[in-house]
């Protein structure tokens, strides 16, 4: 694990400077901010320890998907550990200097596992059943999966690293987290941090709110964090939505195979949608 010690500020003033409309998922992404901002409110110091890497915390690793919060708080259990704090996550990401992005002001698909053009899911019986994903036939799941993995390898972007040394937390999968925040939307005391390798935020501060703790997809994962001894515990601000507490219990005892994955688009999507 890496040791984190740092100061965080809970909300943060920065400019964006060439924003882009999403309109497929009703988002703006920013690709660049103005190298200035301020903190609106006193910074809190802050230390905790957090995998260097994906689950299963391990360079070169595939990184663990199709995960529900429950199931990734648990097997981070298993281990002595826990989700990460969404602001822990986020200081891990910003590393010393704070930046929007885990290797700076602009946002870069080039150093990041992200922007691949989409694959879309296949359904059973002829488009028109559940997705195969979600088959309770373990060959049917895993070659969809394999179909649609456009992942890397834990760590193999030496690039995707932040000031502190964490691997990939924009890109490759998006990654479960303990809200430190009141509930929003139908996420409760959950979220998802870092985006997917598709065409979306992929900044540090940003964070899903609109799937619910039993949520589990193709491109979301996870990785833990630890108290850090030298320091007293994060706690989260007043009005939040305590998480329940989990049995421990490994979910993901195996590594992901990359047997057939589809891997990251030749291709990337350019500010137009089009390719580049």
């Amino acid at each position: 694990m890496v040791h984190v010690a740092t100061t965080y500020c809970p909300s943060i003033a920065r400019r964006c400077v060439d924003v882009e409309r999403d309109d497929r998922n009703h988002i703006d992404i920013c690709h660049a901010y103005a190298p200035a901002q301020r903190c609106r409110v006193p910074e809190r110091p802050m230390a905790f320890c957090i995998d260097r890497y994906e689950y299963p915390d391990r360079e070169g690793a595939h990184p663990a998907r199709m995960v529900s919060w429950y199931e990734a708080q648990s097997t981070c259990e298993t281990r002595g550990k826990r989700l990460c704090w969404a602001s822990e996550w986020t200081a891990a990401c910003e590393g010393p200097d704070h930046t929007p992005f885990p290797y700076g002001w602009v946002r870069d698909h080039d150093r990041c596992n992200v922007d691949n053009f989409y694959i879309d899911p296949d359904r059973s019986y002829g488009g028109k059943g559940p997705l195969l994903m979600y088959s309770r036939d373990a060959g049917v799941r895993e070659a969809e999966l394999a179909r649609l993995d456009q992942s890397v390898p834990s760590g193999s972007l030496e690039s995707c690293r932040s000031g502190f040394g964490v691997y990939d937390m924009t890109g490759n999968v998006d990654e479960w987290v303990t809200s430190d925040r009141p509930p929003r939307e139908q996420s409760k005391w959950s979220g998802l941090k870092g985006g997917g390798w598709g065409h979306v935020r992929s900044q540090c501060r940003a964070t899903t709110a609109s799937h619910d703790p039993s949520f589990s997809y193709y491109f979301v994962g996870f990785r833990c964090c630890s108290d850090a001894g030298d320091a007293a515990p994060w706690t989260p601000a007043a009005g939040t939505m305590p998480a329940p507490p989990v049995e421990p219990h490994d979910y993901a005892p195996d590594e992901a195979s990359y047997e057939g994955a589809a891997g990251p688009s030749k291709k990337k999507f350019s500010r137009t949608g089009h390719k580049e």
